[in-house]
């Protein structure tokens, strides 16, 4: 290879790294909503690893997504034409990858370190976010450390949190520790306080487009039909939670925006934006949004999703994939609010405005 070749390969490498540089980093933190597969390389028991998880995707294999098929994360990537971010634990994330961001959500974990204790080794936020600066720290080897935080303050997040601390905390148990403690009030005031300071410390880091997502109607997954419900009627108490966390969480977002002086943190109204294909299943296409796809006794609600479980055959008219978590085609009804929502879903602004608004900065 002589010199003059060997440089214009240089030069193309060095293009090629500007323009993926260019491109919008995507980090997401949080819970199984948005957990991509860093689960898989855990020893617990909150995995999606098995079938017929997955069973949607091209590959038909699981990949520890808690769905049939795409998760929010990976459809808010394919809405912006960018590739998916993959799990932090992955050993495929290496080298230009790192450009595309990464996935550092963890199924079963809260606002609270305590909150989904019984999965034992899952990763609480605070290791998300050391996760997060040693990101940043290969990142800097790849490109330097002002390429680096350019590349994280022009990035979009999307963090997920404050579902586990109702059923895997507060309502896991009758008289847990955590209800015995806080009136149903004082504790979301509790959590929505620790969730403060966890948003101020991902602000530190560098992100400064931030999508919170509320928490979604708890008491209708079919999980809490199948436990709390004669009727098929959602569970009046895990409503009340929702109903009181979310206005909450919206009016702190818009409190820490003032404090900073910008809007960093976008609040999404997930709550809502599910509520509307609940209560309503067959206006959006589904058959139900009562029954699981796939899962077993009442509401298909009981424990896991696995090949013993009954299994829908067509999932796309299905609301819930499993116990717990909407089907693809449910994640992608919330997306498209993400996107295009008015302020009744998304506050101050939704995600569309956010990439025109950026775009021209």
């Amino acid at each position: 290879m002589d010199a003059s070749f060997a440089l214009l390969l240089s030069l193309m490498a060095l293009v090629a790294m500007a323009t993926q540089v260019e491109a919008r980093a995507f980090f997401v933190f949080g819970d199984s909503l948005v957990d991509s597969g860093n689960n898989n390389y855990l020893a617990t028991t909150a995995r999606a690893d098995a079938p017929p998880y997955g069973i949607d995707l091209p590959s038909r294999r699981p990949t520890g997504r808690f769905s049939n098929g795409l998760n929010i994360p990976d459809i808010i990537s394919e809405r912006m034409g960018a590739e998916t971010t993959l799990p932090y634990l992955s050993p495929e994330l290496t080298g230009q990858r790192l450009l595309v961001g990464a996935n550092f959500a963890s199924a079963g974990i809260g606002v609270l370190n305590d909150t989904g204790i019984q999965f034992v080794n899952i990763i609480r936020i605070t290791q998300q976010f050391l996760y997060f600066q040693q990101y940043q720290q290969r990142l800097t080897a790849l490109i330097g450390a002002a390429r680096t935080q350019q590349l994280v303050s022009q990035s979009l997040t999307l963090i997920t949190l404050g579902g586990n601390d109702f059923v895997n905390n507060y309502y896991l148990v009758p008289f847990s520790a955590r209800s015995r403690q806080y009136s149903l009030p004082d504790y979301v005031r509790y959590v929505i306080s620790e969730y403060r300071k966890t948003l101020m410390r991902l602000y530190e880091l560098g992100p400064r487009r931030v999508l919170v997502t509320g928490t979604g109607p708890l008491g209708c997954v079919p999980a809490e039909l199948a436990q709390r419900s004669r009727n098929g009627e959602c569970s009046a108490e895990l409503q009340r939670a929702a109903a009181l966390f979310n206005p909450q969480l919206e009016r702190m977002l818009s409190g820490l925006n003032r404090e900073i002086g910008a809007d960093v943190f976008i609040a999404a109204n997930t709550r809502t934006m599910a509520m509307d294909f609940i209560s309503n299943p067959q206006a959006y296409g589904f058959v139900t949004s009562k029954i699981a796809c796939c899962g077993q006794g009442p509401y298909n609600g009981l424990g896991l999703c696995t090949l013993a479980s009954n299994l829908c055959p067509n999932r796309n008219v299905y609301a819930f994939w499993d116990p717990f978590h909407p089907s693809e085609r449910a994640n992608r009804l919330i997306v498209n609010q993400i996107l295009t929502g008015s302020t009744r879903y998304m506050n101050p602004m939704n995600l569309s405005t956010i990439l025109a608004i950026d775009s021209r900065a």
